[in-house]
Formats: structure tokens, sequence, C-alpha cells
């Protein structure tokens, strides 16, 4: 029986045109730690960055500081803030700031500082003769944090927010508030109206905000304990919060446009109620 020819050996050509794209490699926070540092800060803490807020946190006696990561530049523009730091700063590449804030989109300038949590104060531990500032679910921690940076402008003494529906204490947070999270205290309530009632029983008279309402911020009192009641993007005052106001006011504004965004009314209020 004959043996079938055997195939010649075709030489081997390698394909032409680009390399196909190598896989992505997996990067978790955990198991991928920058050679700068010894240890990731613990989210448990509140991770502060952003020139502004980091150093009224390095100013606040108050803060336990746990560690301080800055890039050359980001430090040399703090110590134009802040002359003499009390925590010896680690430096990292900008890089390093970028991996430890993945998925924030974080401006950091080159700063991030990692404190223990502030104790903020119960509603029943709140100054009872100034202004407070109270606000019925408002999401958007940009809105918040604009918000507490006027509340320290205008001496307020303290922002009452709900514990639920309420942004809590994360970078953009401190971003958006830009230090005055260190000024001014934040109390958080379970449950807002009654909250608003435990404020009335204190001698507060509670003035809400709405652009529908009939008065007008200018008629509106003006003598301390007082408390300006904010409501949420969109949705404004909810109807037990809006019932329970001793007055709902509007501001009158000549525009065709009626309201404004929360952090700017704040502004504008408090604003209006202190001058």
């Amino acid at each position: 029986m004959s043996k079938k020819p055997s195939r010649p050996q075709q030489p081997f050509r390698r394909q032409s045109g680009p390399r196909p794209p190598a896989k992505p490699q997996p990067t978790t926070l955990a198991g991928d730690l920058p050679r700068e540092i010894s240890r990731l800060p613990d989210p448990a803490n509140d991770l502060i960055y952003g020139l502004h807020a980091v150093a009224a946190a390095l100013a606040n006696p108050a803060r336990k500081h746990m560690q301080l990561l800055a890039t050359e530049n980001g430090l040399n523009r703090l110590k134009e803030e802040i002359r003499e730091l009390s925590l010896v700063p680690n430096l990292v590449h900008p890089r390093v700031l970028d991996h430890v804030l993945t998925g924030q989109q974080a401006v950091h300038q080159g700063l991030l500082i990692e404190c223990k949590p502030l104790k903020q104060p119960r509603l029943d531990e709140i100054a009872r003769d100034g202004l407070l500032v109270l606000l019925d679910q408002v999401t958007d921690p940009h809105n918040v944090g604009a918000i507490l940076r006027s509340c320290a402008a205008f001496g307020v003494s303290a922002l009452v927010t709900t514990a639920r529906h309420a942004p809590h204490e994360t970078g953009v947070f401190f971003k958006a508030a830009s230090g005055a999270y260190e000024l001014v205290p934040v109390s958080r309530v379970t449950n807002l109206a009654a909250a608003m009632e435990e404020l009335k029983g204190y001698g507060f008279t509670l003035v809400g905000l709405d652009s529908e309402a009939e008065g007008d911020l200018r008629d509106a009192p003006r003598t301390r304990p007082l408390a300006l009641v904010l409501g949420a993007e969109g949705k404004g005052l909810r109807e037990k919060t809006r019932a329970t106001c001793d007055q709902v006011v509007r501001l009158d504004m000549p525009g065709t446009i009626k309201s404004l965004n929360v952090s700017v009314a704040a502004a504008v209020s408090l604003y209006a109620i202190t001058h």
C-alpha cells in the first residue's frame, strides 16, 4: 500500500499589523499600595482634599490629624496658607493622590489629609441665642457645602440637616465647604419636624423659604433666636416642614425667574436677614 505524499511544511510567517492591546490589569486600593506611602487612609476617617479645606482642618485644634499627603507644589501652596504645619507631610507624586481618590474625580490641588471625624453636637447642645439654618433633605453635597460656607460667612451658629436623604462627610462635601466644616457645627436629626418643634421650645422662630409663598422675606422677623428653613432641590419644603414653620416667605425678585438654586437662595437670605 503506497504512502500519501507528505505536504511540504509552510514556513512560519509573522502576522502583519498592530498587536492586540494588552488586557487591563485590575487595580484595587487594598492590593496596589503606592511605594511612597506606608498605608492607605482609613475610609472610616475624614479624607479631606483641596487647599482651603486641608488648611482649615490643620488649623482646627479639635481635629486629630492622622497623615498628610502632599505633592511638592501642594505643600508650597499650603505653607503660604499656614506657616507652621502641625503634621509632618508625606511628599508624594500627584498620581498617588489620584490613586487614593480613585473614582471621586477629585480636584485635590496636591493635598490630602486624613483626620478622625469631628464630634458634632446634638440639637439640645446648640447655642440657643443665635441664627440657625435648617435643611429639609437637600441632597447635593456641592449645595450643602456651599450653604455651610455661607453659614460661616454670616455668623450662623449651626447647620441642622436630616440624617437620611442628605450628604454625609465626604471629600466632595469638604471641598465644597472650603474649610467651613471646621467652623460651623453640623447637627443631624432623624425627624426634622420634631426637631423644629424642639427648637420652638427653646424660643426659636422658624422662617421657611418658598418661592410660592405670599409673604416677603423683608417682612419676616429678625429677632434672635431665629432659624431659616430651606427645602430640597426641585421639591422645596415638604408639607409637614412647611406646616411647622412659624412663617413661610419668598425672596421677592424683580426678574422673570422667580426661584434660585438652594445654595444661592441661602446666601441671599442670610445676607437679607443679617443686614
